[in-house]
C-alpha cells in the first residue's frame, strides 16, 4: 500500500479510529498515574508517559498475531492489571510527600507504559489488520493517535480533581478489563465457552470487586497503623 494513495488515507483513518475507541480505558490510566503529581509534572508525566506507551505499542503491533495466540499471556497481564487497579486506588495523596519528585515522575511514567501495555493488545491487533502489514501505516496511525490520549488524560484528570470518587471508578474500570482478558486467555477460552459461559460476565465483574475491595482493605490498614 503506497503512501498517499486513497487506499493508505482510508487505512490511515480506520486506525485512528480504532485507537479512539479503544485508548479511552488508557486515559483513564495516565490520569489515574499522573494525578498526584506536582501541578508542573503532570504534564511531563503525561506527555512521557503516552510516547512510551506508544513506542512501545508500534513494537508490539509487529508481533500482534503471535503475541494473542501465546496461551497465558492475557492470564498474566490480567493479574498484573489487576495489582495496577489496586494501587492507583490505594495511593493516598499525601502518602508521597516524602518521595522526590523526579521519582514520582518516574513512577508516573512507567504505571503508565506497564498498564498500557498490558491494556493495548486490543488495540495492537485493530491496528495490525487495518494497516494490512504496512509499517509506515502502523508508525503513522499510532503517532496521530498520541495527542488525543493526552488530551483525554488531561480532561480526565479535571474531572478526578473535582470528583475524587472517580479514582475508585477508574481502578473498577480496570479490573473490568482485567477481568475480560483472562477469560479470553487461549488456555481457558475453549474450555470457558464449552462449560463456563457465565465467566463471560462474572469475569469482569469480579475483577471490578477484586480491584475496589483490596484497595479499601489496604488503606484501612494503612490508616490503622500508628503514624
Amino acid at each position: 500500500m503506497e503512501f498517499g494513495t486513497p487506499q493508505f488515507w482510508v487505512a490511515a483513518l480506520e486506525i485512528v479510529v480504532i485507537n479512539i475507541l479503544l485508548s479511552g480505558d488508557n486515559a483513564v490510566v495516565i490520569a489515574l498515574a499522573c494525578r498526584n503529581l506536582p501541578e508542573r509534572q503532570r504534564r511531563w508525566g503525561i506527555i512521557w508517559g503516552a510516547a512510551g506507551a506508544v513506542i512501545l505499542r508500534i513494537i508490539l503491533t509487529f508481533f500482534a498475531v503471535s503475541l494473542m495466540k501465546l496461551p497465558w499471556l492475557n492470564l498474566i497481564g490480567g493479574v498484573l492489571l489487576l495489582w495496577i487497579g489496586v494501587k492507583l486506588i490505594a495511593d493516598e495523596e499525601g502518602d508521597g510527600h516524602e518521595v522526590k519528585a523526579a521519582d514520582k515522575l518516574f513512577v508516573a511514567v512507567r504505571t503508565i507504559i506497564v498498564a498500557d501495555l498490558v491494556m493495548s493488545l486490543d488495540n495492537v491487533i485493530g491496528v495490525a489488520g487495518a494497516a494490512k502489514g504496512s509499517v509506515i501505516l502502523i508508525v503513522f496511525g499510532l503517532v496521530v493517535s498520541i495527542p488525543l490520549v493526552v488530551v483525554g488524560a488531561q480532561l480526565i484528570m479535571k474531572l478526578i480533581a473535582r470528583f475524587p470518587v472517580l479514582v475508585v471508578a477508574g481502578g473498577g474500570l480496570l479490573g473490568f478489563v482485567a477481568g475480560e482478558m483472562m477469560i479470553a486467555d487461549t488456555a481457558v477460552a475453549e474450555w470457558i465457552n464449552a462449560r463456563a459461559a457465565w465467566l463471560h460476565w462474572a469475569g469482569p465483574v469480579a475483577g471490578i470487586v477484586i480491584v475496589v475491595a483490596t484497595a479499601k482493605l489496604l488503606k484501612a490498614r494503612a490508616a490503622a497503623k500508628p503514624s
